[in-house]
């Protein structure tokens, strides 16, 4: 057993808030978990499948995730279903079906933002499914309503027989509280009920249940106006009052104390009765929401004066010194127009734009798309490769969304002219992302005789969120056994010809060169698989560390090419010219404590200066 499952009911306990909406989920007798990993998301699953009587899956994107939970809810069995707000995009087309035909048992559906933008390529606003979708949101505020709501979403779930969205944003998926918790819930289960007309989503079965959504929509805004989840704070300043929800809610209550406050816990559908009798207790009301004037508009629709986003910024958090600023310039007082105080000068730092990792399989592949710049255009997609298009590489064209890479390069390819019409075409991406969403790009470039060369780059993990376990890296999210997918089988089934399809150590750096200028010559689909684990996993099995003999590095700068952190400029004490001029010189230096020994730099030293690691010949180095 361990730390989570050995808290027994009743006691405290301090969780993020992904674990305690995965303890929620336990406690609320879910049989049945599937999610697709993604920050600030992953957690909620890895914690959940630590705990007993749960079957935890991770699924092949969320779509399939969803699809999964729908039909254990469907069977009967309360079911959970997570994923980053991104995902959401890609579960869409299940959610909008099933949120007409209802549920059988409950199903939580916890979708995380990532206001601002920590770790995604866009900052959506998930409330707005709720809308769409005509479904009730629920939104915590900290780790201990992330416990309580994921429980009250499960009632309300059955009560509604509609899924419930849980609405999490990276501070509440990642600050930690303390939590009261409670035993598993024992329900019924009710079993699969045959109903065609309710289940099979016919046109003519789909139009019928549409009144029903409507009735459905009015009970749940009822229930909104009633929810204990909704609660008022209150404060002796009525010149203005705050609509708030989520972390912004707590923020707002320290920014300003005095200030009454409606703490929405169910943000859709609004409780429009109870923020009118709020509306009309204060002065003037300012709606506090991250990121999108969902609320405002709202309000303003139903003819309530209130201010929101003209107030407020659209993008980001909403801090306790944004907001601070904001109540200033509207009471119009003397520090209105004053920045928010420092916390203090900003440290003298060295620099650490975001990277990849010492001896990372994917290193040698980019600096090989890098020396081809000019003959190539690269479509990347989402994974650790994305950093593929920084310093120093800067391999990488485009980069939109996960298995966009494989489509997206089949446009390129068929639309280009003028002086890209000579260029081939890469498509970059992972193993994860392959299977997640780069299949079905495959198929159409074979299908439509694209002239596309696929980098699929194989690390048996998804890198990204923290080493997940995929169809491709043969084994389940528990550490069992499973069935592992083969990529060259797969990718030659799907009718990529034999002679085109090339599995390649990256480590092997000119052998990779020559096999990937070659294969963007050829006129038609290729793909080149790389093989090797990533090093963070324990596939991966590290070689002696290298360093580099200083009398022979002639400072050419090829291995610090690589883009490898391991590798770093040294310098040489002074010294003196013939001239009689001081004259420092540079050479390369490898941090042999970080260094794997893939032999990746090795191939790119003319004066053959990198060697294996001697400890006692070569002592450490000043950095520059």
């Amino acid at each position: 057993m361990n730390a989570l499952t050995d808290v027994s009911a009743g006691s405290r306990a301090l969780l993020s808030g992904n674990d305690a909406v995965a303890r929620a989920v336990w406690e609320a007798g879910a049989r049945v978990a599937s999610a697709y990993p993604g920050t600030p998301s992953t957690e909620i699953l890895e914690t959940l499948a630590r705990y007993p009587d749960v079957n935890a899956q991770w699924g092949v994107n969320e779509k399939v995730a969803l699809e999964v939970a729908i039909g254990a809810a469907l069977a009967g069995s309360r079911a959970f279903c997570a994923m980053k707000h991104v995902g959401m995009n890609v579960a869409a087309d299940a959610l909008m079906s099933q949120a007409l035909a209802g549920i059988n048992a409950g199903l939580v559906i916890a979708v995380a933002d990532d206001v601002g933008l920590s770790s995604s390529q866009n900052e959506q606003d998930s409330r707005y499914w709720g809308r769409f979708a005509h479904l009730p949101i629920l939104e915590p505020a900290d780790a201990q309503e992330a416990h309580a709501f994921t429980l009250a979403a499960y009632a309300l779930s059955e009560q509604a027989a509609c899924p419930v969205i849980l609405r999490l944003t990276t501070r509440v998926c990642h600050v930690k509280t303390v939590v009261a918790v409670g035993e598993r819930q024992t329900p019924a289960h009710k079993g699969f009920i045959r109903d065609a007309r309710r289940w099979v989503m016919l046109p003519a079965n789909a139009k019928a249940m549409l009144p029903k959504q409507d009735a459905r929509d009015a009970a749940l805004s009822r229930e909104s106006d009633t929810t204990d989840l909704t609660t008022i704070l209150d404060g002796p300043d009525r010149s203005l009052g705050l609509i708030a929800s989520g972390p912004a809610a707590l923020s707002a209550r320290e920014a300003l104390p005095d200030a009454p406050i409606l703490k929405m816990g169910q943000t859709w559908p609004l409780p429009l009765e109870r923020i009118r009798a709020f509306a009309a207790g204060v002065d003037r009301v300012l709606v506090v929401e991250e990121t999108e004037p969902l609320v405002e508009t709202e309000l303003k629709a139903a003819g309530l004066d209130v201010l929101g986003k003209d107030t407020l910024p659209r993008h980001g958090e909403l801090s306790v010194g944004v907001l601070r600023a904001a109540a200033a310039r509207l009471r119009g007082t003397a520090d209105a127009a004053a920045p928010a105080p420092a916390a203090g000068p900003d440290p003298d730092v060295f620099p650490r734009p975001p990277t990849m990792c010492p001896g990372c399989p994917h290193l040698s592949p980019f600096y090989c798309l890098s020396k081809l710049r000019r003959a190539v255009l690269i479509a990347g997609d989402i994974g650790c490769y994305t950093l593929g298009a920084g310093h120093p590489w800067q391999a990488m064209d485009t980069c939109t969304c996960m298995g966009a890479s494989v489509t997206m390069a089949h446009g390129l390819a068929i639309g280009k002219d003028g002086d890209d019409a000579a260029k081939g075409v890469v498509a970059v991406i992972g193993d994860s992302t392959f299977l997640h969403m780069g299949m079905q790009g495959l198929l159409n470039l074979v299908y439509n005789r694209a002239n596309v060369t696929v980098m699929l780059l194989d690390n048996r993990t998804v890198g990204m969120t923290g080493g997940q376990e995929h169809p491709g890296t043969g084994f389940g999210i528990h550490g069992e056994e499973a069935p592992r997918v083969d990529f060259v089988a797969l990718v030659k089934a799907m009718g990529v010809k034999p002679e085109r399809v090339h599995s390649v150590n990256p480590y092997a750096l000119p052998d990779l060169f020559k096999l990937i200028r070659t294969e963007t010559q050829v006129p038609e689909v290729s793909v080149i698989i790389t093989n090797q684990p990533c090093v963070l996993t324990d596939r991966h099995v590290p070689h002696p560390a290298l360093t580099v003999v200083e009398e022979d590095c002639t400072g050419c700068g090829g291995c610090i090419a690589i883009g490898c952190p391991a590798i770093q400029v040294a310098r040489r004490e002074t010294t003196t010219t013939k001239s009689g001029k001081p004259k420092e010189l540079t050479f390369a230096r490898i941090d042999s404590a970080f260094c794997t020994g893939c032999n990746a730099c090795v191939e790119t030293c003319a004066p053959n200066a990198i060697v294996p690691l001697d400890p006692a010949a070569h002592p450490r180095l000043e950095r520059v």
